[in-house]
C-alpha cells in the first residue's frame, strides 16, 4: 500500500440521514441533517478516525491493496451489556472482525464501521464507545476509512448496535481452510478458554468472585501472522467465538470429513471461570472467547508453532489439545480427566445469547 495514496484518500463517509444531536447530553431521533449533526461527524467520527484536515468526505472509500489475494468480511455486534470487564461492544467490533479476516491468514487493512444509535443515548456512552474503537483499531493495526450512522426510536436498539467489514490483504500462497485439514494435523489453542462468556454473564447475573473475569478480547492477527512469517505450514486456523472450542472442532470436522480428538486434561480453563460455569449450568466448551483461536498444523510443524506462538503476547498459553484422525470421520471425541471418551456434539441452539 503506498503511504501517500493512503493519507490523500481514506474517508471517514457517512450517509444521511443522520440525527440530531442535544449535545452534549443524548441522541435524538427525529430530524436528519443539520449543524449540530454535522458537528458530530466532523468532531467525534472524522477526527476520532482520520484526523487532519486531508480527509475528503464522500460516498465510499477508494483503497489501494498491493496483492491480487484479499479477504472480505463483515459482522455485528450486539452484546449486553454494552460495557463489561475487559472490555465493550466498541472493543469487541473490531477485534471480532479483525480476527476473521486473520483466520483466512490475512494481514487486517480497513475497517468500516456502522453504528445504529438508539433515542436517548448517552453522549458520553458514544464517545467512550468511539474512542475505544480508535485503541482497538490503533492496536490491530487496521484503518477505519469508511462509516455510517442511523438512529432508531427509542426503546428500539438498546442503546448501540455496530456493523464492522474488514478487508484484509493476503501475502501468501497456503490455503488455510477446513478443506487442508489432513490426517495427523496437531490442534493447537493459544490460551484458557470461556473468558469473554462468563465475564458478560457474571455482569448479568451479578456473580462476584474473589477476583475479576475478564473478557480474553484481542487482536489475533499479529500471532497469526507471526506463525507465517516464521515458516509454520498452517492447514486450518478459526477464532473460538460463538459456541466456543466444541462447536468449532464440531464445524472443522464436518467439513473436513475427518475425525477429530481432543484431552481434557490438557485443555485450560481458570479456576474462576470454571467455577462461573458449574453455577450457571454451563460447559467452558462451549462458552465463547473473542481472544482465543484454534490452530490446525502439520505434527511436523509442531514444536516451531508452539514457540513461536508462547513468544507473542497473545499466544502465552499456548498448548497442543489433540489431534486428527480418521477413526470416526466427521466427530469430535474428547479423553475426560478420568480417562473415558466421550462423544462432544454441537448444540442444537446458542448457548449464551448476545454476548458478541
Amino acid at each position: 500500500m503506498n503511504d501517500q495514496a493512503m493519507n490523500k484518500k481514506e474517508d471517514f463517509s457517512v450517509s444521511c440521514p443522520i440525527p440530531i444531536i442535544d449535545y452534549p447530553y443524548v441522541l435524538l431521533a427525529h430530524g436528519g441533517g443539520g449543524k449540530l449533526m454535522h458537528q458530530m461527524i466532523e468532531k467525534m467520527f472524522k477526527e476520532t478516525f482520520v484526523p487532519g484536515d486531508t480527509v475528503n468526505s464522500h460516498d465510499s472509500a477508494v483503497l489501494n491493496c498491493s496483492t491480487d489475494r484479499i479477504a472480505f468480511t463483515t459482522d455485528s455486534y450486539v452484546v449486553h451489556p454494552l460495557t463489561f470487564p475487559g472490555g465493550d461492544i466498541g472493543k469487541l467490533a473490531v477485534n471480532g472482525t479483525v480476527n476473521d479476516l486473520a483466520m483466512s491468514g490475512a494481514r487486517p487493512a480497513y475497517l468500516s464501521v456502522g453504528f445504529i444509535l438508539e433515542e436517548g443515548l448517552p453522549m458520553e456512552t458514544l464517545w467512550q464507545i468511539v474512542r475505544s474503537i480508535k485503541q482497538a483499531a490503533d492496536e490491530a493495526l487496521v484503518r477505519i476509512v469508511t462509516g455510517d450512522t442511523k438512529v432508531v426510536d427509542r426503546g428500539k436498539g438498546d442503546g448501540i448496535f455496530i456493523n464492522t467489514a474488514g478487508i484484509g490483504q493476503i501475502d501468501h500462497n497456503q490455503v488455510i481452510a477446513p478443506a487442508s485439514v489432513r490426517k495427523g494435523d496437531v490442534i493447537l489453542i493459544n490460551g484458557d478458554l470461556a473468558r469473554h462468556g462468563m465475564a458478560i454473564m457474571a455482569v448479568r447475573e451479578g456473580l462476584e468472585f474473589e477476583s475479576s473475569i475478564e473478557s480474553d478480547s484481542a487482536p489475533l492477527a499479529g500471532l497469526v501472522l507471526a506463525l507465517l512469517n516464521g515458516g509454520v505450514e498452517i492447514h486450518c486456523l478459526r477464532d473460538l467465538t460463538r459456541g466456543g472450542l466444541a462447536s468449532t472442532l464440531n464445524e472443522i470436522a464436518m467439513a473436513a470429513k475427518v475425525g477429530i480428538h481432543i484431552d481434557e486434561s490438557v485443555i485450560p480453563v481458570r479456576e474462576d471461570v470454571a467455577a462461573a460455569c458449574e453455577i450457571l449450568g454451563l460447559d467452558p466448551l462451549y462458552v465463547a472467547n473473542e481472544g482465543r483461536l484454534a490452530a490446525f498444523i502439520p505434527a511436523k510443524d509442531q514444536e516451531k508453532a508452539l514457540s513461536i506462538m508462547k513468544g507473542h503476547p497473545a499466544g502465552q498459553g499456548s498448548c497442543v489439545i489433540g489431534e486428527v484422525n480418521d477413526d470416526a470421520p466427521s466427530l469430535v471425541t474428547m479423553k475426560s480427566k478420568i480417562g473415558a471418551t466421550r462423544i462432544i456434539d454441537m448444540l442444537s441452539g446458542e448457548q449464551l445469547p448476545r454476548i458478541c
